[in-house]
């Protein structure tokens, strides 16, 4: 096991810095796949939802494949960095109040 060390400028003798004294803390085992698909389709579900109603009257005249691609471009990465995120961390908040 290493330690950390430090010195200073006017004693560049090596100093141990303290060790933590707190008891180890494991991570939490990360939820099952299908605990991760639930909570992304429901991220994406409400996200596509809206963006459908609010954007659907202004995508109307374009191609299907477009509507989808601008929708998705909208989408994916406000459940991939925002929502997806949030909702992990709440399974965890549940995850850890039943123990």
């Amino acid at each position: 096991m290493s330690t950390n060390t430090t010195t200073t400028a006017s004693d560049p003798t090596p100093v141990a810095a303290p060790a933590d004294q707190g008891a180890p803390v494991s991570p939490a085992a990360p939820p099952s796949v299908h605990v991760r698909a639930v909570i992304t389709w429901l991220a994406i579900f409400p996200l596509v939802s809206i963006g459908m109603l609010l954007l659907g009257p202004l995508f109307e005249p374009w191609h299907p494949v477009l509507r989808a691609l601008v929708l998705t471009l909208l989408v994916v990465p406000l459940a991939v960095y925002l929502v997806v995120p949030q909702l992990l961390r709440v399974h965890g908040r549940l995850r850890a109040g039943r123990r």
